[in-house]
């Protein structure tokens, strides 16, 4: 995987940065509750939600314990039907193959649907760095690129962002970029989004090379699918003569019909949907209509080392609904920037850190950067259990953090450091396995409580600086039980 958003921290220090700032605050609330609350609106008209869930969690597993099988048999449909696939080990070698494809039409432009995979690899910049010009037709992914900014959501890229914000960016940077914006332009969503397709639509009939990401790929006819809401993924699918899809490995599904329960949770769990508006699908080339060539470039960028890992392997599954970033408290809270990867929320915390290596300080922050309430997994429509895959990267952050292969085995490096943890996790250890200590201690506790600090010392004061120190409780658990209920403390 590509690095981290340049200049980003690591994400305790990125957070504590972004909940600061009011606006953001706001306008991460206002949108995430009203998809929250339109999701469950969505799902709840579905009697047998719960068997697609466990369906989609069963089809995705399967595909990812057989993936060598199915990625042959894709290439092999993809082939038969008049494409060219590519293998990518890394994000280099896929922008290296992607500029090498548009070099060779002798086109100086493309135009983009939104794609996840590319943003992951850094696309956009490493065919800057060959003259070539890529434009994001998504409206959202349009806000990011113009206001040269970032984004900071898997479904809406520019969620940070209210509507004053964007209307002053369509004003100010539209012309740079082709067509400017309607003089008088006003802050309304209509006039917003009428100013984007003004502005877009020269591009779409004037582009000759079109990239894409893909949503799934079917391997028993190499069909390819992108599922999106406002008809540019149609128009850069269908308008160019060539064609480019940058997809990972994970994406593959082995049949149509596997492919038939993600369209019925896909549009539900992402924008709240019973049908997603626009699903195009095309499968190679044809001679009446669409590109003339079909290049499909399948993206590893650490999904391998991660399907080695037995417990993280599960974020392979996610299939991009963001559903999980909507009920997330933190990132409510923190938005997306502040994961330093384009996947952000609770997916990120554990895929960029599997897909990147846990070695650098914000890919070793981020599986801490969630309270583990369970929202995301109750959610997550493949039922992927983020918080067991946090601790688990926790413990492998703990231990040092490097993985090794042993075999089929994923073998965790022991830690140098770390001594001030292993000495506490021993000591509370060695006071839970002795009920008198423990007694002793609270009751210690209870009648110093007016000697308590309001931040903690020494390594301690990092969490206090966050938070509120809780007050020590006028007498332990047990002094109250025995009190008010009566009884000895033998047993409780």
């Amino acid at each position: 995987m590509s690095g981290t958003f340049v200049g980003m921290p690591a994400f305790p220090k990125a957070a504590h940065e972004a909940v600061g700032n009011a606006t953001l605050r706001g306008n991460l609330r206002h949108a995430t509750h009203t998809i929250r609350a339109k999701r469950a609106r969505a799902v709840a008209e579905v009697p047998d939600w719960a068997e697609l869930r466990e369906a989609g969690k069963r089809i995705k597993d399967h595909t990812l314990r057989h993936l060598d099988r199915y990625l042959v048999q894709l290439e092999e449909s993809v082939t038969a039907a008049g494409g060219t696939v590519h293998w990518a080990a890394d994000a280099d070698e896929a922008n290296r193959i992607v500029a090498d494809l548009v070099k060779a039409t002798g086109e100086r432009e493309v135009v983009k649907v939104k794609s996840m995979a590319t943003q992951e690899i850094g696309l956009n910049e490493a065919l800057e760095a060959e003259g070539i010009r890529a434009y994001e037709t998504d409206l959202a992914e349009l806000i990011v690129q113009l206001g040269k900014d970032r984004p900071s959501h898997i479904l809406v890229p520019a969620i940070h962002r209210n509507r004053g914000e964007i209307r002053d960016i369509f004003a100010r940077k539209m012309g740079a970029w082709g067509r400017p914006a309607p003089e008088g332009l006003t802050d309304t969503p209509a006039e917003l989004a009428e100013a984007a397709r003004l502005h877009l639509r020269e591009k779409f009939l004037r582009a000759k090379v079109g990239i894409s990401g893909a949503n799934f790929m079917v391997a028993e006819t190499g069909t390819l699918v992108v599922v999106e809401s406002e008809g540019n993924g149609r128009m850069c699918l269908t308008l160019p003569e060539t064609l480019i899809s940058v997809v990972g490995i994970e994406k593959v599904v082995p049949t149509w019909r596997d492919l038939e329960v993600f369209l019925q949770t896909l549009p539900r769990s992402s924008t709240a949907e019973r049908m997603n508006p626009y699903t195009s699908t095309w499968t190679g080339t044809t001679s009446e209509d669409g590109p003339r060539e079909f290049h499909l470039v399948l993206l590893d960028n650490g999904r391998t080392d991660t399907l080695a890992d037995e417990v993280g392997r599960q974020a392979l599954r996610c299939i991009r609904c963001s559903a999980c970033l909507n009920v997330c408290p933190v990132y409510e809270r923190a938005g997306g920037h502040a994961y330093g990867s384009v996947y952000p929320g609770p997916i990120g915390a554990i895929l960029s850190p599997q897909l990147r290596g846990t070695q650098s300080e914000i890919d070793a922050s981020l599986p801490y950067a969630s309270s583990l309430c369970g929202a995301c997994y109750e959610v997550c429509p493949v039922a992927i259990d983020i918080p067991e895959v946090l601790v688990h990267l926790r413990e492998r952050v703990a231990q040092g953090g490097e993985v090794t292969r042993d075999g089929n085995k994923v073998v965790l490096k022991p830690a140098k450091g770390h001594a001030a943890e292993r000495a506490a996790m021993r000591a509370a250890r060695w006071a839970f396995a002795r009920p008198g200590a423990l007694r002793a201690g609270q009751r210690l506790a209870s009648r110093t409580r007016r000697l308590h600090p309001r931040s903690l010392p020494g390594p301690g004061r990092a969490w206090s600086e966050a938070r509120e120190m809780p007050p020590v409780p006028a007498e332990p658990f047990r002094d109250w039980w025995q009190r008010t209920r009566g009884g000895t403390e033998e047993g409780k």
